[in-house]
């Protein structure tokens, strides 16, 4: 391995170690309260040299926005290549938002946020465009997928539906922990039976 090589591969090593201590403390604080500060104590590296991978917080946002929105397209394109018709590819779709909000939480709350005033306000037009670009791209692929499980409704609208639902779900367990009440494994069981309410009317629109 060269000499350039070896420091790309440190250089991402060290932006990706900053991107995983964003995610810790962004689930932690919040996204108004994080800061590079904390962000660089967290992976153990100064501020100022936290600084030489990323030029300001919004820059690390943005990396995790993109880096969500390549997660999403990865695993939507997966199941688009699946054999799975109706209530398994249901099931699966449903899997795939588990596993999302199991293994990187803070890209459901990045999502939340997009819906706060001034959340993009340091983002020039051109990158606003492209998440909306990538993110519409990504929609239409889960629309696409649920065209396969129902026809109750247009593809948009279930995607519509299947989304605010799980969405919603996350941030309703979400503030009943931070108010002391509820439990991680009881959001999972709601979830699972809301699915199964779900199913009952798009599986049967599906058959009918």
């Amino acid at each position: 391995m060269g000499v350039s090589e070896r420091r790309e591969r440190e250089r991402q090593a060290r932006r990706e170690a900053v991107l995983t201590a964003a995610r810790s403390v962004l689930l932690e604080r919040g996204m108004r309260s994080t800061t590079t500060k904390e962000i660089a104590e967290r992976c153990e590296l100064s501020e100022a040299t936290l600084f030489f991978y990323f030029k300001n917080k919004d820059e690390i946002l943005l990396s995790l926005i993109f880096e969500s929105i390549d997660f999403w397209k990865e695993g939507l394109d997966r199941l688009k290549d699946s054999d799975l018709m109706a209530e398994p590819l249901l099931d699966a779709v449903w899997r795939f938002h588990e596993k999302v909000y199991v293994e990187h939480p803070a890209y459901f709350v990045i999502s939340a946020y997009f819906a706060q005033p001034q959340m993009l306000e340091n983002i020039s037009d051109e990158v606003k465009d492209q998440i909306a670009l990538r993110s519409g791209e990504n929609f239409r692929r889960l629309a696409s997928l649920l065209e396969r499980v129902s026809t109750v409704a247009p593809g948009r609208i279930l995607a519509d539906t299947i989304w605010s639902a799980f969405l919603g779900l996350t941030i309703s367990n979400t503030s009943r922990g931070n108010l002391g009440y509820g439990k991680a494994e009881a959001g999972t069981k709601i979830r699972a039976e809301v699915l199964e309410v779900l199913k009952s009317g798009l599986i049967a629109g599906k058959s009918s």
